[in-house]
């Protein structure tokens, strides 16, 4: 018999479970807006219990990056008890630079699917500028935090004129960061932009004022930069 929960097990008990596939985490119980998204293996903690017999979702927090959302309970069924618990890998700023490349592939991979952007975005195709990162990173073993102002402030922060590719570089207004791109190098960088300012999906710009004019209005937002030079690890431990 499988592990996986049914959907009739409409009130879990509280613990660690694990997706056996791609599913999404809203930003309230009404699960009507997506805060974030979930790849098939991913880890997560389910937090609280039913608050009502007519309740149609459970609190969650993700467990690489400590994001929490709410998750619906027609969802149930793509949960599996977790029988080894998430155990964050260590990375050091060396072996993180030997992996910036693929980190540089992801994005141009994904940029070459058909994709649009999606606010929570973070399974392909269609992701939001840090969901794009997120993914990137992750696709290499090593997790950022979710979004964009979290991202800035987790990673190494660095001036515009020592930009390294892979390096993240962060937009905004000058209380918070609000977007964020992966350096490529020659003064490019790739991210996925919404369809007001942006390209509506993953592209290319330059980090000038000389550009079109997208870059013009990403550029006049620029807030800094940052290195990513270790790995996220999460404030749950195993026995908490």
């Amino acid at each position: 018999m499988s592990p996986h929960l049914k959907s009739n097990s409409r009130n879990p008990k509280l613990g660690e479970y694990q997706c056996l596939a791609d599913l999404n985490l809203y930003d309230s119980p009404t699960c009507d807006r997506l805060a974030t998204q979930a790849a098939a293996m991913r880890h997560l903690w389910v937090t609280s219990n039913l608050e009502t017999l007519e309740s149609t979702s459970l609190q969650a927090c993700l467990c690489e990056d400590d994001y929490p959302g709410w998750l619906s309970l027609s969802d149930l069924d793509l949960l599996q008890p977790c029988t080894v618990p998430y155990q964050a890998r260590s990375f050091s700023e060396s072996e993180i630079k030997k992996l910036l490349p693929d980190v540089i592939i992801f994005t141009q991979k994904a940029m070459q699917q058909p994709n649009d952007y999606l606010w929570g975005g973070t399974v392909g195709p269609n992701y939001d500028c840090s969901g794009l990162m997120q993914a990137a990173f992750s696709s290499v073993g090593v997790w950022l935090p979710r979004d964009a102002y979290q991202q800035e402030g987790f990673t190494q922060p660095i001036a515009i004129a020592s930009l390294q590719p892979g390096d993240l570089i962060f937009f905004g207004t000058s209380q918070k960061a609000t977007h964020v791109g992966l350096y490529l190098g020659d003064g490019c960088y790739i991210h996925s932009s919404g369809k007001d300012q942006g390209r509506n999906g993953i592209g290319i710009d330059r980090l000038s004022e000389q550009g079109d004019e997208v870059s013009q209005s990403y550029y006049q937002q620029l807030r800094g930069a940052g290195r990513v030079v270790k790995g996220y690890e999460p404030s749950r431990r195993q026995g908490r």
